[in-house]
């Protein structure tokens, strides 16, 4: 009897106990909740870890501002074979690049083609070369022929140079014919290979046959010197029709 009794009063002061541990929840709760309100008050930067959204983007725009007011050269575009400088004014201009500043070519297709059959390394070291040479007269006879190292040119000989004034006599009635029947409409459909294919064998004879043209080396074909070089009659020429 005294053991039920004893296990009644138990049970009654885990009763009256019970309210009590659920009253004091709550106040558990009231700090948890302070201390997450105090941690949100913290000043932004205060932690260097913290950042704010934009911050990156606004940085990037000032970057970039500060870069083109430190460096006027960043907006000021130069042709092929130029670079931007500053001046002492800090004006930007145009100056010729030096070729050892080009990058260094990848491969072979980098490389072109002057027209006097030189081969650089790049379009850039062209470039560069001939703004080099600009205001003389190798400059301004200086091109790009093609893109890719240069073929090998064999020397004419004095037999394909004889053959020369012939094939270029054909080569000039050829071109005559196709003007002369040469579709009305301009719409040019007119296939030109055919009127290079007889000249391709004999370019590498085209400066040599133009320097035995120009007999009195004044750089300048006369009349009577093209009817020398294919082989006309001084009597045939007419005079009339040189303009």
């Amino acid at each position: 009897m005294k053991a039920w009794i004893f296990f009644l009063l138990c049970l009654a002061g885990r009763a009256l106990a019970a309210p009590q541990q659920q009253e004091a929840l709550p106040d558990e709760t009231e700090v948890v909740e302070e201390t997450v309100a105090e941690v949100s008050e913290v000043p932004v930067g205060a932690n260097p870890v913290q950042v704010e959204v934009g911050e990156f983007e606004e940085g990037a725009e000032e970057a970039e501002e500060e870069v083109v007011a430190e460096n006027p050269c960043q907006n000021h575009h130069c042709k092929h074979g130029k670079v931007c400088e500053l001046d002492e004014s800090n004006t930007p201009m145009c100056v010729c690049q030096d070729p050892t500043s080009c990058p260094a070519p990848i491969g072979e297709f980098e490389k072109v083609c002057s027209n006097d059959n030189k081969t650089f390394d790049s379009s850039c070291h062209f470039f560069a070369t001939k703004c080099t040479l600009e205001g003389t007269k190798k400059g301004h006879k200086l091109h790009l022929d093609y893109i890719g190292p240069c073929k090998y040119i064999p020397p004419c000989l004095d037999s394909e140079l004889t053959e020369f004034p012939l094939r270029m006599r054909d080569w000039l009635k050829n071109v005559l014919v196709t003007l002369y029947e040469r579709d009305e409409d301009n719409n040019l459909l007119t296939e030109l290979a055919p009127l290079r294919a007889p000249l391709i064998p004999m370019e590498h004879c085209t400066t040599r046959f133009f320097e035995t043209c120009d007999l009195d080396n004044d750089k300048y074909i006369a009349l009577d010197e093209w009817a020398g070089c294919f082989g006309i009659k001084e009597q045939d020429i007419d005079k009339d029709l040189v303009i």
